[in-house]
């Protein structure tokens, strides 16, 4: 991805406060070689926030802050936001929880801006869902706790909000 979607991005944010626009995003996903997130080499700022709530102001509490990260160091921070619990009705297709239709779109927004969203496997089995029942682009993980872990150990700091 380049630079220059990403900080239109950052400016359609600033502008537009807490809605993402969703037209005129960039078609190709990001991908990068270390984290699967948006880089090619790693970033300064590694965020991973836990998202394990189906309540639409925890949802949007998560969903914003990552927004404000993007804003404030734009092409300087990787996210990741991994979904388990109840949470992971977020990343549904058909969510067993109520979603807004704008927090559908800002995870489709921030997914072509960078940020990577895990699905907890194990919740998954809890559900009797397949990867067809998740949305396109999060990584399905084993254990979600285990993915948070991991990144954890890549350097990344863990939020819950």
């Amino acid at each position: 991805m380049k630079k220059t979607k990403r900080r239109q991005f950052l400016t359609m944010f600033g502008l537009s406060g807490i809605t993402f626009a969703v037209t005129g995003l960039a078609s190709k996903k990001a991908h990068a070689h270390h984290t699967d997130t948006h880089f090619e080499d790693r970033s300064a700022h590694q965020l991973v926030y836990q998202l394990n709530k189906a309540d639409h102001d925890y949802i949007e509490s998560v969903l914003f802050s990552c927004g404000e990260m993007l804003r404030k160091y734009g092409d300087d921070i990787e996210l990741v936001v991994a979904a388990f619990g109840s949470g992971i009705h977020l990343l549904a297709k058909q969510p067993g929880r109520p979603i807004s239709t704008i927090h559908k779109q800002r995870v489709q927004s921030l997914m072509e801006y960078g940020v990577r969203f895990q699905a907890c496997g194990n919740t998954m089995k809890g559900l009797n869902w397949t990867e067809k029942d998740i949305i396109e682009g999060p990584q399905i993980v084993p254990i979600g706790i285990d993915g948070i872990m991991q990144l954890q150990e890549q350097g990344f700091s863990y939020i819950s909000i």
